[in-house]
């Protein structure tokens, strides 16, 4: 299997919930030949509930420790984690960096009603997402400016595979 990347990269997937993280991440690991790391898929699998933010923590301190891993091999991975804050960025990014990892930034987004609209058609949180928690939550999302932005390298497009879709 040929990957088109030459050298490590670190994708990191950013927006809040509805924005369309996985749906990207999962065409980039499918055309970039690359790992994802989705902390919500592992919460499922092992029957974690979704708001438990101290296994969700663990879960990504796991997954960020095999990403690092998978880095030095010379692989591609993706970390759709949502990475509402700068710093969390920013520890990523330098991290792997250190293990001369190129670094992208996919940044979604969407009006807060469109998102909202999302994630109820979906229907897959238990308790529910309000309209108000949207609200709330793009009021504490730290959205990457254009300085932030030139820290990383150009972002790859996914190009969709038509033969893979659901």
């Amino acid at each position: 299997m040929k990957n088109p990347i030459n050298g490590p990269r670190l994708i990191i997937i950013c927006g809040l919930p509805g924005s369309g993280k996985t749906t990207l991440a999962r065409c980039l690991e499918e055309n970039l030949h690359a790992v994802r790391l989705a902390p919500d898929e592992w919460m499922d699998a092992l029957s974690i509930n979704l708001w438990d933010e101290q296994s969700r923590a663990k879960i990504e301190a796991l997954q960020w420790e095999l990403g690092q891993n998978l880095l030095k091999l010379g692989l591609v991975v993706i970390i759709e984690w949502g990475t509402w804050g700068r710093s969390e960025r920013d520890t990523l990014r330098e991290g792997a960096r250190r293990l001369g990892a190129a670094v992208e930034l996919h940044y979604l987004t969407a009006p807060a009603e469109v998102l909202f609209e999302r994630i109820q058609k979906r229907g897959r949180e238990n308790p529910a997402i309000t309209r108000e928690e949207i609200f709330g939550w793009a009021d504490v999302f730290e959205i990457p400016g254009a300085e932030e932005m030139a820290l990383y390298d150009p972002p790859r497009e996914c190009e969709e595979n038509p033969e893979a879709a659901d």
